[in-house]
């Protein structure tokens, strides 16, 4: 019997670093999210991808609405749970991932990217991101404390109904 030797290519396969962010409709139960992003990272495992990390997904508010063609007509959302999954996976099996994640009926929206080394060394988490940057809304009289070094320094003045003398605060 002859030794058949197989390129290296063939033999071992560079796995490539991604970042899988979605959307989860927000008609989803908040106790149900982490089941289907369980489900997710379950179809990651089951392409032979290897998860190396990950951000819960959120609710928030979404920058504009997003339709999903559901139950036989366009719905429009202008919220949804927000997340996102690392993993590292054989290139070849990204598309049939893709296929069933965005077959998946409770996913409003996904993308892919592909992860530079800086980026896979590096994540940026958008949770924490959005957390340090929520302001304060308060009313014109309201006392406002002193901002202190390193707190977001805006603050958004709401208008007092039938008052004209609104004030813009200048940092």
């Amino acid at each position: 019997m002859s030794d058949v030797n197989m390129p290296a290519a063939e033999a071992e396969r560079e796995f490539i670093a991604y970042e899988l962010a979605y959307h989860v409709l927000p008609t989803v139960a908040e106790g149900e999210v982490s089941a289907i992003t369980a489900e997710l990272k379950a179809l990651i495992t089951g392409a032979k991808g290897e998860i190396f990390d990950e951000e819960t997904a959120e609710r928030f508010e979404l920058a504009y609405e997003i339709e999903k063609y559901l139950e036989g007509r366009y719905r429009s959302f202008g919220s949804a749970y927000f997340g996102w999954v690392r993993f590292r996976l054989d290139p070849a099996s990204l598309a049939t991932l893709m296929e069933e994640v965005d077959a998946h009926k409770s996913i409003l929206r996904t993308l892919v990217v592909r992860l530079t080394k800086a980026e896979e060394q590096n994540p940026f988490r958008f949770h924490e991101s959005v957390a340090e940057l929520k302001t304060r809304n308060i009313t014109i009289g309201d006392e406002v404390d002193e901002v202190e070094e390193g707190e977001a320094a805006a603050v958004v003045i709401d208008e007092v109904p039938g008052d004209e003398k609104t004030e813009e605060v200048v940092n």
